[in-house]
């Protein structure tokens, strides 16, 4: 917390951290429109395979968004998410463009601030891009726009670590529902039930489905403390209960977090992304109402602190 309060000082006024309007923890991050204008000019002539393609132009990006922005916000935004009383931060480019390469440049710039990007299985790259639409044969909840995509964090089944996820919606078009869903361990009301039982630290078995591209299995515990306190690793649908009672321990730790009171939603406009501390914050959405037209583009980045 004081490391957070100490990069506020610093803000220069191309940008302001303020409480989000609908969430009580997560913050509100905005960059006067002028210095997004600049970032976007600096950026232009970068292509995204370059970024696909060359690693250390993601970290080029990021630091034309630093140039444009002034002093403090990598402090800042490093901060927020590390810092376990708020953990996550929303940010957008504010309608300035609606070029969806240019998403992917501010979203690539974000999360370059914060660390690399973790490999992508699923899409081969650095970032994933995907629809959520009325229909979807794929074996994961990702795309099913009519389900409950239940809490969970990110990274369940791959060796890496996952220090921090972030969501940016491209556009949305007849989608009513789908909210995002967050919930802090620390809001979690039932917590200590599932923390003080025997398996609460026990190494569960995690595989993926053919869709993620990954082919090894993971084992990890459910409950664990690394620097941020508190940690948590699950995910229901990759879970591999070896016994009856670590499949009931699994499903009423689920249906604990889907109706616990801290769960709370978050609506993003096009534009606009999101940055989740992973350790201690689990995320899931909401079903949408059913439209034959319902078209809903996000990207996904997920990885690590840099320092």
């Amino acid at each position: 917390m004081d490391n957070l309060r100490e990069t506020r000082r610093l803000l220069s006024g191309a940008f302001q951290v303020a409480n989000h309007r609908t969430h009580p923890r997560i913050q509100q991050v905005t960059i006067d429109p002028q210095a997004l204008l600049r970032f976007l000019a600096a950026v232009k002539s970068i292509e995204v395979q370059n970024l696909e393609y060359v690693p250390f132009m993601r970290f080029k990006v990021a630091e034309a968004l630093a140039r444009a922005c002034g002093d403090g916000l990598r402090d800042t935004l490093n901060a927020i998410v590390e810092t376990r009383e708020h953990g996550g931060f929303t940010i957008g480019l504010q309608g300035l463009s609606d070029d969806p390469d240019d998403f992917v440049k501010f979203g690539t710039a974000i999360a370059y601030l914060l660390g690399p990007a973790n490999h992508d299985s699923m899409s081969g790259k650095y970032y994933a891009r995907f629809l959520v639409r009325h229909t979807d044969d794929s074996d994961s909840y990702l795309r099913q726009a009519y389900r409950l995509f239940t809490m969970h964090t990110d990274g369940t089944y791959v060796s890496e670590a996952t220090d921090w996820l972030l969501m940016m919606k491209f556009d949305e078009r007849n989608a009513v529902g789908g909210e995002s869903r967050f919930l802090h361990l620390d809001d979690w009301r039932d917590i200590d039930d599932f923390l003080n039982h025997p398996l609460a630290t026990k190494p569960l078995l995690y595989k993926s489905p053919a869709s993620k591209n990954v082919a090894e299995q993971v084992e990890r515990p459910l409950f664990f403390q690394n620097r941020y306190g508190l940690a948590i690793c699950f995910i229901d649908q990759f879970a591999q209960p070896a016994t009856l009672e670590e499949a009931m321990y699994l499903h009423d730790l689920s249906a604990s977090m889907e109706s616990s009171p801290g769960v709370q939603e978050v609506m993003l406009p096009p534009g606009e992304l999101v940055v989740l501390n992973n350790y201690f914050y689990l995320h899931g959405r909401a079903p949408f109402q059913k439209h034959e037209s319902l078209h809903r583009e996000l990207m996904r980045i997920r990885g690590l602190f840099g320092r």
